[in-house]
């Protein structure tokens, strides 16, 4: 049977292996799922509940067997009863984006929110990053309201005045930050370290050690293989765009890649002190239907898989 491995733009590493071809040396078998195709699942409420997509299909025999996503999803997997373990995580994406709005909005800081339109991906890291914010700001939830945006739409609502904030990301933002000037609410930075991450089937990792340790390895090539080659790495990125009848910036998606951390690590004390916060945070504002304890979710074994691949990477 085929292993599969779900990607897409989102997950940098992944698209980017998808296009070299490393992991079919050790995998002939693979089969690359790509996200965007599978059948839509309908949209939730975005006042009280949390889309569980990436962690559904890991459990559908026409989804995918590996993934990798930004901060949010194991959390909602988990919440929603799927039993699906860390694989690994990047360093900090601290720079990839931040809470604004227009310079000439009004608004200030997050305590102005109250009561004003949001624009998140619903269901991402940006759900966290707008919860940790409200959370400093003495805010809840229930406190705004927030806009499911896609990730390529949200820059033009704010820009139309149909968003008082939103949750920018790049390479989408730096076309916003050249039509107008922007007041930053709240950086990435001071609020979580905002890591990409990847997790799979608990019954995938111990079943099929093997192939889960050769995706990790093939992930820590080609992660280097970007930070050395970030314009070749960014036109893989172009290229899918321009094949779907759009248009892209090589130099923009460069910067975006050259300013992201590459690299599997083991999931650290301090990344799973922030997903608990997360979590606790979630189900005490009703996106989760229950709270989770996130280190039920971790297996020892394939952290030491993981350092070992990044000391292969190191020395080779």
């Amino acid at each position: 049977m085929a292993i599969r491995v779900g990607y897409f733009p989102h997950n940098n590493s992944l698209f980017v292996l998808r296009h070299r071809g490393i992991l079919e040396r050790a995998l002939p078998d693979i089969e690359w799922v790509d996200l965007r195709t599978l059948p839509e699942t309908p949209r939730v409420d975005v006042e009280s509940a949390l889309p569980s997509l990436h962690s559904d299909w890991l459990f559908d025999e026409r989804g995918y067997d590996f993934i990798g996503t930004g901060f949010t999803p194991p959390v909602t997997a988990l919440a929603n009863d799927r039993d699906i373990v860390y694989v690994g995580i990047s360093g900090p994406r601290i720079e990839n984006g931040r809470l604004v709005t227009k310079a000439d909005s009004g608004i200030t800081d997050v305590a102005d929110l109250k009561g004003k339109r949001v624009g998140i991906a619903h269901g991402s890291w940006q759900t966290t990053l707008l919860l940790f914010a409200l959370e400093r700001a003495g805010l809840g939830w229930a406190d705004i309201e927030p806009v499911d945006t896609d990730v390529h739409d949200g820059g033009a609502l704010l820009l139309s005045g149909d968003l008082d904030a939103w949750v920018g990301a790049y390479p989408g933002l730096t076309a916003v930050e050249a039509a107008t000037e922007l007041h930053t609410l709240i950086d990435t930075e001071s609020l979580f370290s905002h890591p990409s991450l990847w997790f799979t089937r608990r019954d995938f990792a111990e079943r099929q050690r093997d192939a889960l340790e050769a995706i990790i390895a093939a992930l820590q090539e080609s992660d280097a293989w970007i930070v050395e080659n970030p314009r070749a790495a960014a036109q893989y990125f172009v290229d899918d765009v321009v094949a779907r009848g759009g248009s892209a910036d090589l130099d923009a998606w460069e910067a975006a890649l050259r300013g992201r951390p590459f690299g599997v690590a083991a999931v650290s004390e301090a990344f799973l002190d922030e997903q608990q916060h997360a979590a606790d945070l979630l189900a005490a504002n009703g996106l989760l239907p229950r709270t989770i304890r996130v280190r039920d979710a971790v297996l020892p074994w394939i952290g030491e898989a993981v350092e070992a691949g990044r000391a292969a990477v190191v020395t080779a």
